[in-house]
């Protein structure tokens, strides 16, 4: 393709942020050209270049367990269902949060909060999955995780750090490559306190370099057919690994050289550490950074422990808004906080919330999401959706219409059946303007 047509359809990808085969044709067109003159494979090359020259990523705040819509995003202060949880005022009139989130309250302006979540799935396991895939689980086909999307999608290969991060303890049943294969797995940090595990050579680096090639050698004696993909797969990690600890960015991993009225900034405790170190992997061009903070499973005690789990999340969440915004970095850092589910409006006999995947809240900023405002609303009891129900595709599609991804974009599964990366839905169009 000539680089005139790279520049008219650059320019019709830039505008459009995602360009299908007819929007293709039809720009081609205007530019004289006969359509025959291409491949598609030049447009999907063009756009993913295009994709990834926008520096877009993606920071998850996962609330492993479900948190409590009624302690967080949506109270219900005066209605018995609202318990002891008050409400304070935020940065934006007519807002109101949690007593909880203080420090949250006063970053509202860079929020939107979708009030209006709903899903069938109240299974701890099936949720999780959901929520992080826009699939239930099968048992045929693997859907990849919302990390391994986003990296697959946005990553520029060969870089020395890892696309996706997890950071934390608290990930179940939330998936991982897929049908996109382990190469789109997360590496795993399990204290963002300290350097990850295993990642410092145990030798010096020819005698490193001679055991990596030997390791190939007896990869390639091997020609059965039935294993090749693994041996592909089990070589690219090696060497992605390999460049990884030898590379001096392995130094972005430690929060400690950070100054310290920044580590300040983020309050005490392994989530506080979590999101120092996701922007400090923004920052150095990871994709994909996830941070778990997990115990919201409060169906006893729920006031005294949301209590407890939210004094751990407002500090550190609101900082990171705050620290990305003065960097320049969160018009193209999209940070989703959200769980697999929410809790009862009514309070059990233990003094806690049940599962409760009707109506419950997700909240975004950065990457295009305007602040300051809510989409959807719970009824006065808020047992359900009483405007603007958003369903998981609809918010997936937000998602990635926020990162430049076409969410139905189709991946090949290992039998070759095409499968989309979000099965319908629409994006929340009240999130962007």
């Amino acid at each position: 393709m000539s680089q005139e047509i790279r520049h008219h359809v650059g320019l019709a990808v830039r505008r459009q942020g995602v360009v299908g085969r007819r929007d293709f044709l039809r720009v081609t067109s205007a530019a004289g050209l006969a359509a025959g003159s291409f491949a598609w494979t030049d447009l999907v090359s063009l756009r993913a270049d295009e994709l990834r020259r926008r520096g877009m990523a993606c920071i998850l705040l996962w609330m492993q367990g479900g948190p409590s819509q009624f302690e967080t995003f949506d109270p219900k202060p005066g209605h018995e269902n609202g318990g002891e949880t008050k409400a304070i005022s935020t940065s934006v009139p007519g807002i109101e949060l949690a007593e909880n989130l203080p420090h949250l309250a006063g970053m509202m302006d860079k929020v939107a909060i979708v009030r209006s979540m709903t899903t069938r799935e109240g299974n701890h396991q099936r949720a999780s999955f959901l929520l992080h895939t826009a699939h239930v689980p099968t048992a045929s086909i693997r859907y990849p995780t919302l990390g391994s999307v986003v990296a697959h999608e946005l990553a520029v290969g060969g870089g020395e750090l890892p696309a996706f991060v997890r950071i934390g303890r608290q990930f179940r049943n939330v998936g991982d490559g897929g049908l996109l294969g382990s190469v789109q797995d997360p590496f795993a940090v399990t204290d963002a306190a300290r350097l990850p595990d295993n990642a410092q050579p145990t030798t010096e680096a020819a005698r490193y370099q001679r055991r990596l090639s030997l390791l190939e050698r007896l990869e390639t004696a091997d020609r059965r057919t039935d294993i090749e993909q693994e041996i592909v797969e089990h070589r690219g990690l090696y060497k992605k690994a390999a460049r990884m600890i030898r590379s001096p960015r392995m130094e972005t991993f430690d929060i400690g050289r950070e100054p310290e009225n920044i580590r300040g900034a983020y309050g005490e405790g392994d989530f506080g550490a979590g999101c120092l170190l996701a922007r400090r992997l923004v920052e150095a061009g990871v994709t994909f950074v996830e941070v778990a903070l997990g115990g919201w499973d409060t169906h006893d005690d729920n006031f005294n422990r949301t209590r407890g789990l939210t004094a751990r999340l407002d500090q550190p969440y609101a900082y990171l808004l705050e620290d990305l915004a003065q960097r320049g970095m969160l018009d193209k850092t999209l940070v989703i906080w959200m769980g697999e589910f929410g809790r009862t409006p009514r309070i059990n006999p233990r003094t806690g919330r049940d599962h409760y995947p009707r109506a419950f809240s997700v909240a975004l900023a950065g990457g295009g999401v305007q602040g300051g405002r809510t989409i959807g609303r719970t009824n006065e009891a808020g047992t359900e959706v009483a405007d603007r129900p958003v369903t998981t595709e609809d918010l997936f599609c937000s998602f990635y219409h926020s990162l430049g991804i076409d969410p139905s974009k189709e991946n090949m599964s290992p039998i070759g059946r095409p499968i989309k990366i979000v099965d319908g839905g629409q994006a929340v169009s009240e999130l962007f303007g």
